[in-house]
């Protein structure tokens, strides 16, 4: 185990180096939060797809796969097709935005007043987020070195919130590239062909699994399409997800290296299921389905590749801690602490500082936010044991109430402010009651959430006045790149950044 020790302690020396690598460059806004928005093909691909391959893919994804065979794929099949279709109908319109976040893409659209709801409602998803892959990685550490439980959420958030702060989003990106490189070596080709050769391959598989594992539907047409709704729809919309598009260097980068990220996260997905198909091969009888991963890790690889795939693991679930981390400290500092700051400026009735005291100051208070957020989420993690009844009420929300504005925004002309509010209030309060009546895990607060916030979006929309001329002729100059509002154009982009 001490092989496997040393290499764990070595991958999370390096995420430090790579925090330190980041602080010389994130020297602005943009630097900070979006990575200059000159990230590369293959940078944003890899990136893009640490982000959304959490601990949720690569430890649920295996007990998805002992538990109902290769149909387990489904919920991180299901993230894939959601990356698909953000990265070819929608990616590169988003990136021409030249936004920070999605409540100021709101804003453009319809009008200030439609930020204020969205901020509050994407600020707990991300959140959330962070606490639960927190949660996550903590189990790992509590394993590994046999800490308590508090300590391993300190150990692991200390590394995470620290490599954030100090680089932003350079420090989480090159991070992100390393947690890509092991995570695709670890598990997709390690992990992967080793247990199917320990549970005697697929023709011993098929023998000794129960009936129904090499369907693709076993675990049932409810199950997919609820999967489809929260995390393909899910996909579209989070703060998380548009932030990484941001970073890309062009519209063009942003469509075909999320594409790639996509089909990347298909292949992950069935790669899941099989191995927990070994596992359950193997181990018929294991208490949590959960346990799958863990178990194979331990008694079927050799000392120093167990230490590389556990590396794999940690490397999904810090990817998604700093990617969502950064995604709730931008949120709550540009949609929600700003305002408030706008507000008591103009009832004091003072100017606000320009020029390059402005741009310091902005990455000051974002990397603050990313310390406050991230010693907020690991406290939170220190006293949960369970959180998914929570990520789940977040990721209802969050369809619920802002998938209709968003995509009805980018898609449809006559959508407009009142209709936006509407639907964010109609469909989440629908989610909550639901909720409330059926239970925070049932599948109807987000069926009848979404009906309904798409029929207050249209019939308002179509009862009121259309969006202001102005504003909608300021939203087709974003959407053209025809006007990038107060911010500059990227400069030219080094080779070495140009990946």
């Amino acid at each position: 185990m001490a092989v496997d020790h040393l290499v764990m302690i070595g991958y999370l020396l390096g995420l430090v180096g790579a925090g330190w690598w980041g602080k010389k460059r994130a020297a602005s806004k943009s630097e900070f939060l979006v990575a200059g928005r000159r990230l590369g093909p293959l940078m944003y691909t890899g990136t893009m797809a640490a982000i959304v391959l959490g601990g949720a893919s690569t430890v649920g994804g295996v007990g998805l796969g002992y538990s109902y065979g290769i149909s387990g794929a489904a919920m991180v099949f299901a993230i894939g097709l959601g990356l698909l279709a953000l990265s070819i109908f929608f990616s590169a319109r988003i990136a021409r935005l030249r936004v920070y976040t999605v409540a100021e893409m709101l804003s453009l659209r319809y009008g200030d007043a439609a930020s204020v709801i969205s901020g509050v409602v994407m600020w707990m998803y991300t959140l959330m987020l962070v606490v639960t892959s927190t949660i996550a990685y903590a189990s790992v550490f509590d394993v590994l070195f046999d800490v308590p439980r508090w300590a391993a959420v300190v150990i692991g958030g200390t590394i995470v919130v620290g490599y954030s702060v100090l680089g932003g989003m350079w420090s989480i990106t090159l991070t992100d590239m390393v947690q890509f490189v092991v995570q695709s070596v670890g598990v997709l080709l390690l992990l992967l062909p080793i247990a199917v050769v320990k549970a005697g391959g697929f023709s011993a598989m098929a023998d000794q699994l129960p009936h129904g594992y090499f369907s693709p539907t076993s675990i049932g047409g409810q199950t997919i399409f609820t999967y489809v709704l929260i995390y393909t729809f899910g996909m579209l919309i989070g703060q998380d997800i548009w932030q990484r598009v941001f970073t890309a260097r062009s519209d063009k980068v942003a469509a075909w290296g999320g594409t790639a990220a996509g089909a990347y996260c298909l292949v992950y997905a069935l790669a899941g299921a099989v191995v927990g198909m070994a596992a359950r091969t193997l181990y018929p009888k294991l208490a949590d389905a959960d346990q799958a991963f863990a178990a194979i890790v331990k008694d079927a690889l050799p000392a120093g590749v167990k230490g590389l795939v556990l590396a794999a693991a940690l490397s999904a679930m810090m990817s998604t801690a700093s990617g969502a981390l950064i995604a709730s400290a931008t949120v709550a500092n540009n949609d929600i602490w700003a305002r408030l700051r706008r507000l008591g400026r103009r009832g004091a009735g003072t100017p606000g500082a320009a020029g390059d005291r402005d741009e310091r100051d902005e990455v000051r208070s974002n990397r603050l936010a990313i310390a406050v957020l991230g010693l907020v989420s690991m406290a939170i993690a220190a006293v949960l044991g369970d959180v998914v009844a929570a990520l789940t009420v977040a990721y209802d929300l969050l369809v619920g109430g802002l998938l209709i504005p968003i995509l009805g925004g980018l898609v449809w002309r006559r959508g407009n402010l009142q209709g936006a509010l509407a639907s964010m209030v109609v469909g989440g309060g629908t989610v909550i009651v639901l909720m409330v009546v059926n239970g925070l895990l049932a599948d109807e607060p987000i069926y009848y959430g979404l009906l309904a916030g798409l029929v207050a979006y249209v019939g308002v929309s179509l009862v009121t006045k259309p969006t202001e001329e102005v504003v909608a002729e300021a939203w087709r100059s974003r959407l053209t790149g025809e006007a990038v509002g107060t911010e500059a154009a990227p400069t030219a982009v080094p080779a070495t950044t140009a990946i």
